[in-house]
């Protein structure tokens, strides 16, 4: 088995601002610090798992811009010993502003595409991509591998479907966004995708199954149909689902796990906005273990919980066996599955 991971797509600076409070609109809020660090999938996932991982070789694909911004991001990737050569330079930095609720911890996003857009596959050089997994994200987020193909559906299917030609196990996690764009987008690619991560949001925007009642509540019994569906629509390894309550997943023989959330105390919660690249991250680097899906699960929530205990995205990542320890110091709820 080849011992690295190459994860491509949205590159990002972020632009954190800590608020206190969130304004209705024509009203004032104080950003009460200002901080920079590097964020979206090939920052946040790459760094989770060469944290995770330390002795697996973790490489970045993607485009920065030839600025200031674009010398951050590689410095500090390079800093968490990230293989980037794969990362090119063009335009300006993709860059997104994170407004966190001091309060509540919940987070907004206001972000220019940059570089971004203009990845494509074209940008990738597979002869110096030897990897065993490639993670590429975020679906909806890239603008000129979300365009039509004629063949594929879209562009980033057939970039997936080539990675699988060449022997590459595929993995895609989606950006939650409103609109139709899931339906058209995201089918397409997931013929092609090995590890499909999602959230309960963009599974339902993917599959048509509503995974949360008009009070919000988890509907626990259309998850396994959601599962399927994914399935049908061509995952090949796991289908997972990840949301506050834990996470939830099918492998490819039809057999449902499921891990609840991790009972960290809600005072050492310090900030949301890695936990979902962190639970990827821990799926990811179960997939390249050999782990079963059940065992993934439980290292993704911890992983996911481990991110949470810090500010910044990665800050707060440990290795694997730093991460599970938080399921024994803290529990792990019921997960309230009927699977």
């Amino acid at each position: 088995m080849k011992n690295k991971i190459c994860i491509a797509g949205n590159i990002v600076l972020d632009l954190l601002y800590p608020i206190s409070g969130y304004p209705t609109p024509g009203k004032l809020t104080t950003i009460t610090e200002i901080g920079k660090s590097v964020g979206g999938s090939v920052c946040n996932v790459g760094i989770d798992i060469a944290r995770l991982m330390p002795d697996v070789k973790v490489s970045g694909l993607g485009l920065v811009g030839e600025d200031e911004n674009g010398d951050y991001v590689l410095e500090r990737l390079n800093a968490e010993g990230l293989d980037t050569s794969t990362i090119y330079r063009k335009g300006s930095t993709s860059f997104t502003a994170v407004m966190s609720d001091n309060f509540t911890r919940e987070r907004t996003f206001f972000h220019f595409r940059g570089a971004n857009a203009e990845f494509c596959e074209d940008s990738f050089r597979w002869d110096d991509i030897d990897c065993d997994i490639l993670h590429i994200a975020y679906i909806l987020l890239l603008d000129a591998l979300d365009v039509e193909d004629d063949e594929y559906g879209t562009k980033m299917a057939r970039l997936l479907a080539h990675a699988k030609e060449r022997g590459i196990r595929t993995s895609i996690d989606v950006v939650s966004e409103s609109g139709e764009r899931f339906m058209k987008l995201v089918p397409p690619a997931l013929k092609y995708t090995d590890y499909c991560i999602i959230n309960e949001i963009e599974a339902s925007e993917s599959t048509g199954i509503p995974l949360r009642g008009e009070d919000g509540a988890l509907l626990y019994d259309n998850l396994p149909k959601a599962l399927s569906a994914l399935f049908d629509l061509g995952v090949g390894e796991w289908a997972v689902i990840h949301c506050p309550e834990g996470g939830f997943g099918m492998d490819r023989d039809g057999k449902l796990y499921s891990c609840g959330q991790i009972g960290l105390p809600k005072d050492k919660i310090m900030g949301k906005v890695g936990a979902g690249d962190a639970f990827c991250a821990g799926m990811l680097c179960a997939a390249h273990r050999g782990m079963n899906l059940g065992d993934a699960l439980l290292l993704a929530n911890c992983a996911a919980t481990m991110s949470l205990t810090e500010p910044g995205a990665t800050e707060a990542m440990g290795t694997v066996e730093e991460a599970l320890k938080y399921a024994d110091i803290y529990g792990v709820a019921d997960s309230g599955a009927a699977f």
